[in-house]
């Protein structure tokens, strides 16, 4: 099953995503409402993927307030899915 039969349009989840930086772990957490996945490419021509481009998968979400927002999803990120309330 692919990540995107997993979290489906319409599920509510949260993302959680740690990126080292400076020796230290910086974890950040969005809760939202899947929108759509995309693979894009990245525009960087020295990435030597598909077309010369690195292809990264994206995941846009509703927040609660409405706010669209488009995370860069790789093998770090963890989702879990969320009840509704």
């Amino acid at each position: 099953m692919t990540i995107e039969e997993q979290f489906p349009q319409g599920t509510p989840v949260c993302i959680k995503q740690t990126i080292e930086m400076g020796g230290k772990n910086l974890e950040t957490k969005v809760v939202g409402s899947v929108q759509a996945w995309e693979e894009l490419p990245t525009g960087s021509w020295h990435a030597h993927g598909k077309k010369d481009k690195l292809w990264l998968k994206r995941l846009k979400l509703r927040k609660a307030d409405g706010e669209i927002t488009l995370l860069i999803i790789d093998d770090a990120t963890e989702i879990a899915k969320l009840e509704v309330a």
